[in-house]
């Protein structure tokens, strides 16, 4: 999957919001300034090549709506990131946090139930399928 530009990304964000829409939805979705009609039907139609977005015609008009789901490239993203700041490390990306005080004791505590939470229940899928 293509990363996204950051314009790119700002419209996917509304249409995964909107779930579908015209062009115009997404220009008036957009905060001020808002940007020229002409531009954001331009990014559109590379989002569609990009296989991000597709379109139901009705006459002239297009309705687009996404085909990647915001989950899907959200993760591909993540991956991606990982991969070329943290070598790959979701250690290494949660201690850079921890030591730079990105986090607090909360944040710190509800990642630690979290990391528990998918702990435990792989064991449990686990110890299901051993059984």
């Amino acid at each position: 999957m293509k990363e996204l530009t950051k314009a790119e990304e700002q419209i996917m964000q509304i249409l995964w919001k909107l779930e579908k829409g015209f062009v115009k939805d997404i220009v008036d979705a957009m905060p001020n300034p808002k940007p020229a009609y002409n531009t954001v039907s331009t990014i559109v139609r590379i989002l569609e090549k990009k296989g991000f977005v597709d379109h139901n015609a009705y006459g002239k008009t297009f309705e687009y709506f996404p085909v990647v789901s915001k989950k899907e490239y959200t993760g591909t993203f993540l991956k991606g990131f990982i991969q070329n700041y943290f070598s790959n490390s979701y250690r290494q990306l949660v201690s850079f946090f921890a030591k730079e005080d990105e986090l607090t004791v909360g944040e710190m505590e509800e990642i630690i139930n979290v990391l528990q939470k998918q702990l435990d229940k792989q064991k449990e899928d686990g110890s299901a399928t051993n059984s």
